[in-house]
């Protein structure tokens, strides 16, 4: 009896380590290498689900549905819990068409966070409070530069607006995450180009892209100053000349 659980007990564990084996293409010989590393993430993208409830949220971040299947690392619920749907390492589908800088596939290279709001009602201190703890870990544990935390807006402007207007970027910015202007702001010298300075923090822009011209205003105007306002003005340049400067190295 004790020979036979034992048995038992060594196929289960050989299934196990078959399970979690890395996938070997049959056509060649498998010779392992050491020199290797997980996927490392260099940003984290701010969602906001605009559904109802986290519930329906979850249910949406699993299943297929009309667009396509779309998921996210993680989830926060409106009164701070944190679930976790994709693993770190891997590559979650949240961030759709879109750039930020030099990255053009973001899903490859970012960490997604969607936010349970419905899109018009403010985040609760809860839920901002569970994102701070989470960004920390996140940071820390997988070294991503913790100036790198960015709306869905601003790498698909004319695509999305989440997580909008009422988002407490200022909040996230006095924990250390994000970029944020910091007072006095400073006029610009002559010459200063506001539309370098959008693409210089990652904006997408283009050359001659008058219509994708407005929606990443409105983008940049939802991120650092709470509105939806489609032309820049001298605080806008105000601000881009301090934002530039100090993401300078």
């Amino acid at each position: 009896m004790i020979q036979r659980t034992l048995v038992l007990l060594s196929l289960l564990l050989a299934l196990a380590a078959c399970t979690h084996a890395p996938p070997r293409n049959p056509l060649a010989q498998w010779v392992p290498s050491p020199n290797f590393e997980p996927r490392r993430p260099v940003l984290i993208v701010l969602h906001a689900t605009e559904q109802e409830s986290a519930a329906a949220s979850l249910d949406t971040l699993r299943t297929g549905n009309s667009g396509g299947p779309v998921s996210a690392h993680y989830l926060v619920g409106d009164d701070g819990a944190t679930y976790q749907l994709v693993a770190d390492e891997l590559r979650a589908w949240h961030a759709g068409p879109g750039r930020w800088g030099t990255i053009t596939d973001v899903n490859s290279a970012s960490i997604g966070i969607e936010l349970d709001n419905d899109g018009s009602e403010p985040f609760t201190d809860a839920q901002v409070a569970a994102l701070l703890r989470l960004l920390e870990d996140l940071c820390e544990r997988l070294d991503i530069p913790r100036t790198q935390v960015i709306a869905h807006a601003d790498m698909a402007p004319t695509r999305k607006r989440d997580p909008g207007f009422r988002f407490p970027w200022k909040r996230l910015a006095d924990a250390g995450f994000g970029l944020w202007p910091q007072a006095p702001l400073a006029e610009p010298p002559p010459g200063f180009d506001p539309w370098l300075a959008l693409r210089l923090l990652g904006y997408p822009l283009q050359q001659d892209d008058s219509p994708g011209y407005a929606a990443t205003v409105r983008a940049f105007r939802r991120h650092f100053r709470g509105d939806e306002g489609d032309a820049l003005d001298a605080e806008d340049a105000r601000i881009l000349y301090a934002l530039t400067r100090s993401a300078s190295p």
